[in-house]
């Protein structure tokens, strides 16, 4: 973590699929006047036929939400952006762009066990009430398979990234896990 000034903070939520990034990430800013739940997966799919241009649409709206975060920070409000990274690079991305504008950062990362961070992506993607969102995503990733593998990816990221902080996110505590969620943050966002 960085040491700020005039800017906000930056705060990645990392995460296996369906752990509850997105929701604990709306709870955090909720009670912090203009902080920004920024979700990359929105913004992807607000770009025109993005599903029709994976290979395009994916890093402009990685190449969005660095703008916006940017201009957030600078602006002195705090960002949230709840998205799974198994990869280095964009983390590096975001981590380069804090000590660019001076801002905290913070890596924070959900985790359940294996076996229970796919069943539990599974089952809100089959429930009757699924969002088109949680449906698009599951056919993307590939089903269990690729779950499993996002999974050992991130697995690969947290022994990368040491700094990293790890929470245990556990089905049905939502509570508890935003609870734990806010102790580590305290003092800082």
């Amino acid at each position: 973590m960085t040491s700020g000034s005039a800017t906000g903070v930056l705060v990645l939520l990392n995460g296996p699929p369906g752990i509850g990034k997105s929701t604990l990430a709306r709870l955090l800013v909720q009670d912090r006047p203009l902080a920004l739940c920024l979700d990359i997966d929105l913004l992807w799919r607000s770009l025109g036929r993005w599903d029709e241009h994976l290979q395009q649409s994916g890093p402009l709206a990685r190449d969005l939400a660095v703008a916006a975060a940017r201009a957030h920070l600078t602006n002195g409000h705090s960002v949230v952006i709840p998205q799974f990274l198994g990869r280095l690079a964009f983390i590096e991305r975001l981590e380069e762009l804090a000590w660019e504008v001076d801002a905290p950062f913070s890596h924070i990362v959900l985790m359940d066990s294996k076996a229970a961070a796919v069943a539990r992506f599974l089952a809100r993607a089959s429930a009757a009430d699924a969002s088109d969102q949680h449906r698009e995503a599951a056919a993307m990733a590939g089903g269990e398979p690729g779950l499993v593998r996002f999974y050992d990816d991130l697995l690969a990221v947290l022994a990368a990234r040491p700094d990293a902080v790890v929470i245990p996110s556990i089905d049905g505590d939502l509570d508890g896990t935003y609870l734990r969620l806010r102790q580590v943050l305290a003092g800082v966002l």
